[in-house]
């Protein structure tokens, strides 16, 4: 009875109950329309179909017979609370639903012989089921699909004679035809059988409820939990859980009013289990988490007490630790179905107290255990049928409800059987499994304290199981987190735990790393413990077995030995390596290179660092570093050769420097420290070799070196005054970069900014040498800077060639240009051009590189030195042109007419800080030509300064055109330029504009007059207008003169002309001024009665309208003269 598995809950209390219906009558293996209706029955159920627990079963099965009904309990005293066999009995053995399936059609030839049969198949059900209240239900399989309810009169009378002929209710009997529809009538018998199942449960509540009246307290205490935890387990079959809930919560404060004692108390507590178990069960399924965590706290608050027996009291710690499992499970199960936990409240915290309650069980079976003791026999805890009848009961005592037990010496004996049982059950598994739950549920709701004190414990576990490999490797694991945390004690306590494991597997490598760091600065071990593990470890490194630690189990101390012995006969040679970065061990290593950057002519210099924190004095044999190049490991090393220099002292910082030469070939390249190599031991024992990455350091160096340096920045300068090196305040630098030598050139630039647009802009180079030597294969790389603009390396170009504008083909870099050698002091010139066709801003870069001889401590090397500098120069435009169109009275244009001339006047606007020469400037015309003979430059030879302006008119005339087109190019305008203050030979810079583009218009009537530049009072002034008819036909012309206060005029006042077409006509008139100044001249109003789209203004757009007459001379007589 009393097994490991006994406080397993029985698989029948933890399932979901469902209604149980039995279905006879089916030949599942040999007919294949009864498989058909069965698998539709039990495969592919879901979630969404009534809860029913389906069985095939014999037509003749006996079910488990009905035990006489009790008419009083005057005289009756109950055995337990509950037997064993009834939750299965309910679920699994008596249906409440026994299904007949039979198959006959309702036109069945022998319907009479098969209804009897029908009959008699029935009522062998119900022998079977004497006094049982199962209801009984037959369906008749058929294989035609029956008429809609009234209309197939046969089968209403039919069905009426077979229910008469089975002693059934209509509502008993079904119709399954077998068609293509079979899961779905299939699906409706279900629900029928449901309510039949219900039916029979209700029944049964009723009935056990109607016991209650013949109960009494004083008696049937025990009864009344039992019928309560019926009526519980009948709702829950019935699937009334709010229901099953109140009867259980019922049932639970019953069973602890009953009186408790050592004889029934396991039964007791057995119950409550079983209750708490379904309470909480139903409460994380109504979705009330809390109420069933409220259940769980009231229930260990009332059983933790009830011990029972002192001589057992492992029992009550293995009974509580179940129970905490199975809240975990229950709280865990609900997780997955969709209820949210969260980190203070979650599933590992009751497994880690279920492993607290097995690790007590442990401790308390090692006490209460007899070691050695024979087991007794007979066997007390043997039953006749195997199995006990009540829960929660004693084998040897069953049904024994009395305080005092029926035999003392029985009860002796049987507790003698427990305990040697018990003392074979493997605790170290159990709670290593929920110590394992724990941590998965920890680690899910990231609780990492938790989940490393818990692993912690596991390890200790398997340390006590003596299965050393899976402690090792869990405290291993663990000890990571303690470093990086600091939980230095902590760290300590697993450190020697490890210790002893590695000692009994007898694993050399970690026995020496734990043994390194519980002597170092993170032990908290006092010193004399230090001082017993050093001198184990100088045994392990000498080859020699260490002394056992202390704790240690004697059997497997003796087993080490054996272990160490072979070990040191096999590999005692072997040189070990162990990588000591992620540990804190007791030898304490840091290394910097003197500068972050050497100069490739200066001797790099690296120091290490080493500090030993163990009780005694340590000696190192070998120190070597590693660089990332390789080749510079050989001046990185140093060997004891038997001398004190490389003896640690305890607390003292030994400071090892190293130097060597950089090759030049590894200018602009970082030299790493990829690791620091310490070798401890000697030839006649264990070679062991410390090994660190980078540039060292350990677990705990990068919290001590930010607290060091917090403490600095409180104490000031005060720390640089002490005498002593202070160790966590040393920084490390791993990497250090060469650079070349410190060039010894001076290079200048001379410019005139701004560069001006498209000119040849000169920089003047000027390269002096104050070397001590010659400087050889002088270079130079000169133009736009790289990693600019990508458009600006298009727009910019750069040459040495200043006579001549060069074009798109010059690079915007010119590299590695060679120059000659240049002795010390000695001076070389050079000018750079550089042409920049778009405007803003451009860094320019100048490199002079070169090569020198020098000597680096006795070692020739030539380096090479370079020399940078850069300018930005901002690009301007050196003069703004706007361009007009205007008419030969200086009146603006808007349209051009064909065949008339017209003026084109250009300003340029100087907007250079630079004097500009404007040397000369042209215009190419396509369509338009000139109206003079010769277009010369008006500009040749001007000087503009900054804000001044240059004009030039230009008179074109547009000649008719053969296209239809009325917008034409007109041409461009070239200005040749350069700077004033440049030399006479420097290139000029032809700067084009392209001229806008001109609406053209024809005129049917061209209008001109010819008259004198000025008139005089009281003078003839004869004015001839010239009248051309530019059309293809006879013009007919109205001309009238207005007359004018300013004028007197002799001619045609009024006229109507007509003119041929090209022909031209000419009107003269005699003007007669009257008053001086600028005076407006007779309007001509002209009319082409013909043309309506012609008006006046238009056509004589082309006349003058005012001229200047000048006042009335006088002659001047030789008197007048003289008076003057």
């Amino acid at each position: 009875m009393m097994a490991g598995s006994q406080w397993e809950l029985p698989p029948e209390l933890c399932c979901r109950p469902m209604a149980f219906v039995a279905l006879t009558g089916l030949d599942v293996v040999y007919n294949a329309v009864h498989r058909a209706i069965w698998d539709a029955f039990c495969a592919n159920r879901r979630a969404d179909r009534v809860p029913i627990s389906f069985k095939v079963l014999p037509g003749d099965h006996e079910y488990p017979k009905c035990r006489t009904k009790r008419t009083s309990y005057e005289w009756y005293i109950p055995k337990g609370i509950l037997k064993t066999g009834w939750m299965n009995k309910h679920l699994n053995l008596v249906p409440a639903l026994v299904v007949l399936f039979y198959e006959l059609d309702w036109d069945d030839p022998v319907w009479k012989e098969k209804q009897s049969e029908c009959a008699t198949k029935v009522e062998i059900v119900r022998t079977s089921l004497q006094g049982r209240n199962t209801k009984v239900a037959v369906v008749l399989i058929q294989k035609k699909t029956p008429l809609p309810p009234g209309e197939d009169l046969v089968a209403s009378e039919r069905a009426a004679a077979l229910c008469n002929a089975c002693d059934l209710s209509g509502k008993s009997l079904f119709v399954l035809p077998h068609t293509d529809h079979l899961v779905g009538y299939i699906i409706r018998l279900e629900n029928a059988f449901y309510e039949h199942a219900q039916t029979y449960y209700y029944t049964e509540i009723r009935r056990v409820k109607s016991h209650k009246e013949f109960l009494n307290k004083t008696t049937h205490q025990l009864l009344f939990v039992r019928h309560q935890f019926k009526i519980a387990f009948f709702s829950e079959l019935k699937q009334d859980t709010q229901n099953a809930l109140k009867y259980y919560r019922t049932a639970y404060s019953l069973v602890h009013e009953l009186r408790a004692h050592e004889t029934n108390m396991l039964e007791i507590k057995t119950m409550a289990g079983f209750i708490n178990y379904k309470i909480c069960r139903l409460c994380f399924q109504h979705n009330t988490p809390l109420d069933a965590i409220a259940q769980f706290r009231k229930h260990i608050d009332l059983c933790k007490k009830k011990i029972g027996s002192a001589e057992l009291a492992f029992e009550h710690a293995a009974w509580m630790s179940k129970q905490f499992q199975s809240f975990g499970e229950l709280f865990d199960e609900a997780i997955k179905l969709g209820l949210t936990a969260i980190q203070t409240q979650n599933p590992g915290f009751y497994y880690q107290q279920a492993a607290c309650y097995s690790q007590e069980r442990k401790q308390l079976a090692q006490q209460l255990c007899q070691v050695g003791a024979s087991y007794p026999s007979p066997d007390p805890l043997e039953t006749q049928s195997g199995a006990l009848d009540f829960y929660g009961q004693r084998s040897w005592r069953q049904g024994h409800q009395s305080i005092d037990p029926p035999d003392a010496e029985k009860e002796k004996t049987a507790i003698l059987a427990l305990q040697i049982k018990e003392g074979d059950v493997p605790h170290s598994e159990l709670i290593i499994a929920l110590l394992s739950n724990a941590v998965a549920q920890f680690k899910k709701y990231k609780c990492p304290r938790m989940k490393s004190h818990l692993m912690v414990l596991m390890g200790e576990e398997y340390y006590h199981a003596k299965d050393y490999t899976k402690a090792l490797k869990l405290l291993d694991y663990v000890m990571c987190d303690y470093r990086t945390e600091r939980w230095w004690g902590l760290l300590t306590a697993i450190l020697t735990t490890a210790l002893r494991c590695a000692y009994l597997m007898a694993n050399v490598k970690d026995y020496i790393i734990y043994c390194m760091e519980l002597l170092g600065r993170a032990s908290t071990l006092k010193q004399e413990e230090k001082g017993r593990i050093e001198k184990n470890l100088i045994k392990a490194m000498m080859n020699e077995v260490p002394d056992p630690e202390p704790e240690c189990d004697p059997a497997s101390v003796s087993a080490a030995r054996l272990l160490w012995n072979d070990c040191m006969a096999l590999d005692g040679s072997t040189d070990l390596t162990i990588e000591v970065q992620d540990y804190i061990p007791f030898i304490q290593c840091k290394a910097k290179f003197h500068s972050p950057s050497f100069h490739v002519d200066q001797p790099i210099q690296l120091h290490v660092f080493l500090r030993a924190d163990c009780p005694h004095p340590v000696s190192v044999n070998k120190l070597a570093v590693s660089l990332s190049n390789q080749e510079y490991n050989q001046w990185c090393v140093v060997e004891s050769a038997g001398q004190e220099s490389m003896k640690l002292l305890p607390g003292k910082t030994k400071c090892y420097n190293f130097s060597f030469v950089a090759k030049t070939e590894d200018v602009g390249k970082k030299i790493e420290m990829t690791g620091i190599e310490v070798m401890l031991g000697s030839d006649v024992g264990r070679c062991v070799f410390l090994s660190w990455r980078g540039a060292g350091g350990d677990a705990a160096s990068s919290h001590e070196a930010l607290l060091a340096s917090r403490s600095s920045r409180r104490l000031g300068r005060a720390i640089e005054t002490r005498p002593e090196m202070d160790w966590d305040s040393l920084i490390m630098q791993q990497s250090t970069m060469i650079i070349s030598r410190v060039p010894k050139i001076s290079v200048q630039l001379s410019h005139q900014p701004p560069a001006l647009n498209n000119e040849m802009y000169c920089i003047s180079l000027t390269v002096q040498s104050q070397e001590e030597g010659v400087a050889k294969d002088v270079k130079l790389t000169a133009g736009l800077k790289p990693g600019q603009d990508a458009n600006l390396s298009q727009t910019t170009h750069v040459t040495f060639d200043g006579s001549k504008v060069c074009d798109d083909s010059a690079p915007a870099l010119l590299p590695d240009v060679p120059l000659r050698d240049l002795k010390p002091g000695e001076k070389l010139e050079s000018c750079i051009y550089v042409r920049c066709i778009s405007t803003g801003p451009r860094v320019f870069l100048f490199h002079v590189a070169y090569s020198i001889d020098t000597t680096v401590e006795g070692r020739q090397i030539v380096c090479k030195c370079h020399k940078d500098e850069t300018v930005t120069i901002e690009t301007v435009v050196p003069f703004e042109v706007s361009v007009k169109f205007v008419s030969t009275k200086f009146e603006p244009l808007d349209r051009v007419a064909v065949d008339i001339p017209f003026l084109l006047m250009t300003d340029i606007l100087s907007s250079s800080p630079w004097p500009l020469l404007l040397a000369s400037s042209s215009l190419q015309l396509l369509t338009m030509t000139s109206n003079t003979p010769e277009l010369h430059s008006q500009l040749q030879e001007v000087v503009l300064q900054e804000g001044e302006c240059a004009s030039e008119c230009f008179c074109l005339r547009c000649p008719p055109l053969t296209n239809s087109n009325n917008t034409v190019a007109t041409g461009q305008y070239l200005i040749s330029w350069r700077r004033k203050p440049s030399s006479a030979d420097s290139p000029l810079i032809q700067t084009t504009v392209t001229l806008p583009h001109v609406i053209l218009e024809s005129v049917p009537l061209y209008i001109h007059a010819d008259l004198p530049s000025f008139g005089r009072v009281r003078e003839s002034l004869p004015v001839r207008y010239h009248i051309e008819n530019r059309t293809a036909v006879v013009q007919e012309v109205e001309m009238a003169v207005e007359p004018s206060d300013a004028f007197m005029f002799s001619g045609l006042k009024q006229v109507r002309l007509r003119i041929l077409p090209g022909s031209e006509q000419q009107m003269l008139y005699n003007y007669y001024p009257l008053m001086a100044g600028y005076q407006t001249l007779p309007q001509l109003n002209i009319s082409l009665p013909r043309s309506a789209m012609t008006n006046t203004h238009t056509l004589r757009r082309f006349l003058p309208q005012r001229i200047f007459v000048k006042p009335q001379g006088r002659q001047l007589d030789d008197a007048s003269i003289a008076a003057a």
